[in-house]
């Protein structure tokens, strides 16, 4: 039977590449001259560190612009407050990496009030979707792109 699986992940080396391209561009820039700005990644989680709060707001558009040239949704940032530690600014970004069980219940009961002929099962932090014919599970994929969700999703292991 035709299946594939519904996830939303955040891939490592373009998140690399995106904190590396902000790095350069702060570097670069003339308002943070003899700043001490920075953006470290541990993992999913981005700390912005600036000297003010204002730095942190540019830091912040500059971290959406690189995501989104290497093909990362904004979506997937779940933006903290700055807070003030000594002289400098810090602020956290966590990336959504997987489906929370909350969304994964949402996705299933999306796909079960269109009434296709599909079933889906919550696996993990992915949803499978099956189905006897082709056309149900691209309709199924169609309709979930057509819906605004709090996160991106990925269509992968699509198999006949």
């Amino acid at each position: 039977m035709p299946s594939f699986d519904i996830v939303s992940e955040v891939d490592k080396h373009q998140l690399t590449n995106a904190v590396d391209q902000v790095n350069r561009t702060i570097t670069t820039r003339y308002d943070f001259k003899g700043v001490d700005a920075e953006v470290e990644r541990n993992e999913f989680v981005l700390t912005l560190r600036a000297d003010s709060d204002m730095q942190i707001g540019q830091m912040e558009d500059l971290v959406r612009q690189a995501l989104i040239k290497c093909s990362i949704d904004p979506l997937v940032m779940d933006v903290g407050d700055p807070v003030q530690s000594g002289k400098q600014v810090k602020q956290e970004i966590k990336l959504k990496n997987g489906l929370d069980k909350e969304l994964s219940k949402k996705i299933v009961k999306i796909i079960k009030e269109e009434k296709l002929k599909v079933q889906a099962a919550i696996q993990g932090d992915a949803v499978r979707v099956t189905g006897k014919k082709r056309d149900d599970l691209q309709q199924v994929i169609a309709m979930l792109r057509s819906k605004e969700l709090e996160q991106p999703l990925q269509f992968e292991n699509f198999r006949d």
